[in-house]
């Protein structure tokens, strides 16, 4: 495994979230769809109230990967849940177990705040991550599949 250091993120850690952010759309090329700021990530991570948390993964200094979650909330366990929205580690990084690290952090985190369980989602076409996140014990939710609204669509509705 790397000697690496996990830390929660601080303020300063800001532009190099987004910088990762930009890294996993580009990797899920979805760059066309992120519009976030350094503010945007400021104000959820360190505004009152807190809406989101981020780790910071570092080796000799260099940061070389992140993740960033927030809670929900089962309503059938009656309880809150960490919902890990990303999670990206530098290409020149992988394989040396970092994201294992990072998701014992995480799975130790949420049982730290009472959570009931922990979430995330997958590109189907990952099978690399697929295979990972199988690796620690993860099964994927058949049956369910994710629903969104966003823009325009979200604005009618909220206007209808």
């Amino acid at each position: 495994m790397a000697d690496v250091t996990l830390r929660l993120a601080k303020p300063g850690d800001v532009p190099t979230i987004l910088g990762f952010v930009k890294a996993l759309a580009a990797f899920e090329q979805l760059t066309h769809e992120v519009v976030a700021t350094d503010a945007d990530f400021h104000d959820s991570l360190f505004g009152e109230p807190r809406r989101a948390e981020a780790l910071i993964a570092e080796m000799d200094g260099t940061s070389v990967g992140f993740a960033l979650w927030f809670y929900n909330f089962s309503t059938f366990r009656g309880r809150h849940g960490l919902y890990l929205e990303d999670i990206y580690i530098d290409p020149a990084h992988r394989g040396a177990g970092i994201g294992r690290q990072i998701f014992r952090f995480l799975a130790q985190h949420a049982i730290s705040q009472g959570c009931a369980r922990m979430d995330w989602d997958v590109l189907n076409w990952n099978e690399k991550a697929v295979r990972f996140y199988r690796s620690l014990g993860a099964i994927p939710l058949d049956g369910w599949t994710r629903q969104r609204l966003t823009g325009p669509a979200l604005t009618a509705l909220a206007e209808s």
